[in-house]
C-alpha cells in the first residue's frame, strides 16, 4: 500500500475539489445540508442507480417532507412509496428511526458519526455521509466508489469483501481527507467514482486525479479493489397461483418474519418444501398436490393449470427464486374465512404495495400464449 506525503495529500484535495467546485452533480438532496434529505437519499441509493432514485426521492420528499411525517406514515403507504427500491427493511428501519428521533432526541440530530450509528438502520457509512455532510465532521463515508477508488489510488490489497477491511480504508481516509471541507470530499470521491473511476468501462487517462492513481501509472487497475468471489446464490423454487375470482384476484401479504415482509403477492407455494413433503411428486400429480395442499390452508377449493409462460427469475442477496405460474378461474366468489389476503381487482392494484417479483409474476401471466384461431 503506498503512503501519501502531507504534500501530496494536500495537492489530491485542491486536484479534487478543484475538479469537484466545477462539475459536481447537481442533486436535488445536494441543495442544502439538511441531514433528513441526505439520510433518505443516501439509504435509497445503496444498490441503486442515481437516475433511478430521483424520482423516488422526489416522491418520497412530497410524501414524507419531514421527519414527523415519515415517524407517523401508516405502513401500507411507506411500502408503496418504496416499491421498486428493493430491501424493503430499509424504509421500516428508517421510519423506527424517525420514531426515536422524536422520542429520544426531541427530533434533534446526533452530529457524530457514533452518535449517528444508534439510529436504527444506520450504519458506518451512512453515518459518515451524513456527519460530513450535514455537520463538516471530518469522518469518511466508505463505500463501494471510496473501496474502487482508494484501493486503485494507493493499491490498497486489503479484500473488501471482509469486513476487517473497512476500518482499513476508513484509517486511511482520515489522513486524506479535508478538514476543511469533508462533505464535499465524501461528495466528490461519490461522483469520481461514478464518471472516470467507474467499475467498468472506466476511463483513467482522462480522470483529474490520474497522476495520483498508482494502480493506474502501474497498469494494474483490473487488480484492485481486490474482492474474493462471491457464494452464488441458492436456488429456491416456488409455485405462484394465479387465482382469479368474479370480483378480482387472489393476493397474500408476505409474513413478517419472510422474505419480502408484508408485502403483497399471488399466493405462493414453496416448491423445495412441496418435494420433502411428496418425495414422489411428479408432473402427473403436481397440480392436484398444490390444489389440496392450497384447499387444506384456506378452505378454497381450486383447478389449478400450468400457466404456458416461461419461470419467472428472481435474485436476491443469498436467493435466487424460480417460479413457476399456475392459474384457475374461480366461478363463484370464495369464502375468505380461512385465507390470510384479500381480493383486489386490477384497477386496486396501484393501492398494493408489490416488490419485484409480483410485477414480474403478473407480466409473465398477462404474457401468457394464447391461442389464435
Amino acid at each position: 500500500m503506498i503512503e501519501w506525503s502531507k504534500t501530496t495529500i494536500k495537492e489530491f484535495q485542491t486536484s479534487l475539489l478543484g475538479w469537484y467546485d466545477e462539475n459536481h452533480r447537481d442533486l436535488p438532496w445536494r441543495h442544502d445540508q439538511d441531514p433528513y434529505h441526505i439520510w433518505v437519499s443516501e439509504i435509497m441509493l445503496q444498490q441503486t442507480q442515481v437516475n433511478t432514485v430521483i424520482p423516488y426521492y422526489e416522491r418520497f420528499m412530497r410524501l414524507f417532507p419531514s421527519v414527523e411525517k415519515l415517524a407517523q406514515a401508516p405502513e401500507e403507504q411507506l411500502l408503496k412509496a418504496w416499491e421498486g427500491l428493493g430491501y424493503y427493511s430499509r424504509v421500516r428501519n428508517m421510519q423506527r428511526a424517525a420514531q426515536q428521533l422524536l422520542q429520544d432526541y426531541d427530533g434533534k440530530w446526533p452530529q457524530t458519526k457514533t452518535g449517528l450509528q444508534e439510529l436504527v438502520g444506520i450504519g458506518p457509512y451512512t453515518a459518515g455521509a451524513i456527519a460530513s455532510i450535514a455537520f463538516n465532521q471530518p469522518e469518511p463515508a466508505v463505500d463501494g466508489n471510496a473501496f474502487r477508488v482508494f484501493s486503485q489510488l494507493l493499491e490498497i490489497e486489503a479484500d473488501i469483501t471482509k469486513p476487517q477491511t473497512r476500518g482499513i480504508f476508513e484509517t486511511v481516509i482520515r489522513k486524506i481527507i479535508s478538514k476543511d471541507r469533508p462533505g464535499d470530499f465524501n461528495q466528490a470521491i461519490m461522483d469520481l467514482g461514478a464518471s472516470f473511476m467507474t467499475a467498468k468501462n472506466s476511463d483513467n487517462a482522462h480522470s483529474p486525479v490520474r497522476q495520483f492513481n498508482q494502480a493506474y501509472l502501474d497498469g494494474r487497475l483490473d487488480e484492485f479493489p481486490v474482492r474474493s468471489k462471491r457464494l452464488k446464490p441458492v436456488d429456491k423454487h416456488y409455485f405462484a397461483l394465479v387465482i382469479k375470482t368474479p370480483q378480482g384476484y387472489l393476493f397474500q401479504q408476505r409474513a413478517s418474519n419472510e422474505l419480502l415482509a408484508k408485502l403483497w403477492t399471488f399466493p405462493l407455494i414453496d416448491g423445495d418444501k412441496l418435494k420433502e413433503e411428496y418425495p414422489d411428486l411428479n408432473e402427473d400429480t403436481l397440480s392436484k398436490t398444490i390444489e389440496s395442499k392450497f384447499a387444506a390452508e384456506t378452505e378454497i377449493k381450486t383447478d389449478l393449470q400450468l400457466v404456458d409462460a416461461p419461470v419467472v427469475k428472481h435474485t436476491f442477496t443469498h436467493q435466487k427464486w424460480h417460479v413457476t405460474l399456475m392459474s384457475t378461474e374461480l366461478q363463484d366468489q370464495p369464502d375468505l374465512s380461512h385465507f390470510a389476503g384479500q381480493i383486489a381487482n386490477v384497477e386496486q392494484f396501484t393501492t398494493l404495495a408489490w416488490p419485484t417479483l409480483q410485477k414480474k409474476l403478473w407480466s409473465a401471466y398477462q404474457k401468457r400464449q394464447i391461442k389464435l384461431f
